[in-house]
């Protein structure tokens, strides 16, 4: 018989941690304990309610059907206290424990990064874990308390919040890379360049997309060289190493200092702004929400409301 009166709240919040992140280890590394006493404290939980609600296996956590809906009803309670505390400027009203991120490698840079210093004076007491993966994954299965992508990567069932407005994909070279080749004048001018090809986080080759006459026309462009990494691909484009497809956003600086140059400019394309998203249509961390904020407005984009989702 379930022994509702005695569950510890500490205890629920821990077991949603294991439902969220599907390991003891992973919720221990979150909540600062050590994988033992998160599975005690589970077991514990269990015993309390009288009803199992955690498969387990020596590799893995999963929850049972009970779980599920246990962790469900939970997340409604805790996102409805969250949302009430978020209404308050109080100190210590936004210390809920942790906010994990998985974002895009360009929106790291460009969005996330720039926003640190201010989230960290604002949220002294909040855990943020940023992992910058290009990979399409499933952020909820993953542990994930919101992801960051292009507006056409989210997944339908999410809430999304843009970030930025539209965001401008170019094509640029060196000045040096340029001097030893005649400047493409046309698209057809690119079969007989160097081009650096861009490996997706899925590891497909990424067929370049621009602008022919206000249409989508995606080009497979000639080039030895492959790269993941826009970091990697600006050096190897400021080196001379050919003409790379690039977010325009990312290579202000390098255009400011005449380091590149945008190629075939009236072919530059127009994608969907940065958005952030999360499942909750009730409810985002506070914290997150802040960071949010923080974000739209060093974007010049008005803060969305405290009551949003």
């Amino acid at each position: 018989m379930a022994s509702n009166d005695r569950v510890d709240f500490a205890d629920l919040k821990l077991f949603l941690a294991v439902v969220r992140r599907r390991s003891f280890r992973l919720a221990a590394i979150d909540a600062g304990q050590t994988p033992s006493a998160i599975s005690h404290a589970m077991r514990r939980l269990e015993d309390r309610l009288g009803t199992k609600l955690l498969n387990r296996t020596s590799r893995s956590v999963s929850p049972t059907a009970a779980g599920l809906d246990l962790a469900a009803r939970l997340e409604e309670g805790f996102n409805q206290i969250g949302a009430a505390l978020a209404s308050f400027e109080a100190p210590g009203t936004a210390r809920l424990g942790s906010v994990r991120l998985n974002v895009f490698a360009d929106a790291a840079h460009l969005l996330v990064a720039p926003a640190l210093p201010e989230f960290a004076s604002r949220y002294p007491d909040v855990q943020l874990t940023v992992v910058v993966d290009d990979r399409p994954i499933d952020i909820i299965a993953e542990g994930y308390d919101a992801g960051i992508r292009y507006g056409h990567h989210v997944p339908e069932d999410m809430i999304a919040v843009p970030l930025t407005g539209a965001q401008r994909w170019v094509m640029a070279a060196s000045p040096a890379y340029l001097d030893r080749h005649a400047i493409p004048r046309d698209i057809k001018d690119l079969d007989s360049h160097t081009c650096l090809q861009l490996l997706l986080g899925d590891n497909s080759s990424y067929r370049w997309e621009v602008n022919v006459q206000g249409e989508t026309a995606r080009l497979r462009v000639p080039g030895a060289i492959t790269i993941n990494d826009t970091a990697t691909t600006i050096s190897a484009c400021k080196a001379g190493m050919g003409i790379a497809y690039l977010l325009e956003a990312r290579i202000l600086e390098e255009l400011r200092r005449q380091e590149l140059r945008v190629v075939l400019e009236e072919h530059a394309q127009s994608e969907d702004p940065f958005h952030i998203y999360y499942s909750s249509r009730r409810y985002t961390h506070p914290a997150l929400l802040g960071l949010i904020n923080i974000i739209r407005r060093q974007q010049s984009l008005p803060e969305i409301l405290r009551t949003h989702a």
